[in-house]
């Protein structure tokens, strides 16, 4: 049954990373006619209100426990989120993509400062096999530090953190639920943030309304809904692996609809080295032990 489960989990977890691939050229020409914090505000709002009509019971019955772990989740997502962003709007998509998944590294180490349990050394390969392979996936030949560069890594630190948290959280509590709950905490530090810059534009173009429509649905509701469910199952150190998969998604959908990107050598031994850090981290390399 517990296998089943983690098999599921996995499976979910994957599906949200395809999803936030595909995303990834949606979201760059919103930007262009929404402001960030604008944009964030109409996602999160719009993913808590889908998910909380259909969660209503669950958030009728919240407790002041879920509301408390709900706002930490939702602060920590909204923070990596809006970091996230700003770093786009100063970098390229590539190198945004690589070192916001250096919450590969951050989570083994992070995890072991607050939880004192120590990763062990296939987490580690694992790791590090993962980030050399998004690198070889996402990077081009321009290896300058930008503004945008460092923001990208500061939201690599975050989304670490809130991987962590979620992990605490879910395993003890309602994963739809606080999945609800931190939308909502996320929706409101947006709009706080959003009416103290200037909110909404004036005018949103069709297309883009299309374009929020697909983000607020697919792109949070469901993926986060997704990775909720699948971290309660799944250890940390494996999360962040499998949801490093969005940067090698969002390679292939802008190799597939003309984004920029040529497939090549370099990607295709990024591709490799992604999977064997899977396989690592998900065997111990078990399959050479002695039977």
């Amino acid at each position: 049954m517990e296998k089943g489960r983690g098999v599921k989990a996995r499976l979910a977890l994957v599906l949200a990373t395809v999803i936030w691939g595909s995303s990834f050229l949606v979201m760059k020409n919103t930007l262009d006619h929404i402001p960030t914090f604008a944009l964030l505000a109409i996602r999160f709002t719009g993913a808590c209100l889908l998910l909380g009509a259909a969660f209503w019971k669950k958030v009728r019955a919240a407790t002041k426990r879920d509301l408390t772990q709900g706002f930490i989740m939702g602060t920590l997502l909204f923070t990596a989120y809006s970091v996230q962003t700003f770093g786009l709007t100063d970098t390229t998509p590539g190198k945004n993509a690589f070192l916001t998944a250096t919450y590969c590294i951050f989570v083994p180490f992070l995890g072991w400062l607050l939880t004192k349990r120590r990763p062990d050394r296939y987490n580690l390969c694992a790791a590090i096999l993962c980030i050399v392979g998004v690198g070889c996936v996402s990077l081009t030949g321009d290896f300058s530090v930008r503004m945008g560069d460092l923001l990208s890594m500061a939201c690599g630190l975050f989304y670490a953190l809130h991987i962590l948290a979620t992990a605490r959280f879910t395993g003890r509590g309602d994963a739809f639920l606080l999945t609800v709950l931190q939308f909502f905490f996320a929706a409101l530090w947006a709009w706080a943030f959003a009416l103290g810059t200037g909110g909404l534009p004036a005018g949103i173009p069709v297309d883009s309304l299309f374009s929020l429509g697909y983000l607020c649905v697919f792109a949070t509701g469901v993926c986060l809904l997704l990775q909720s469910y699948g971290q309660k199952y799944t250890p940390p150190t494996t999360v962040a692996l499998l949801l490093s998969l969005e940067a090698v998604f969002g390679v292939v959908f802008s190799l597939l609809f003309g984004g920029g990107e040529e497939l090549s050598v370099r990607m295709v031994l990024g591709f490799l080295l992604i999977f064997c850090s899977i396989v690592v981290s998900e065997t111990k390399l078990s399959f050479f032990g002695k039977k």
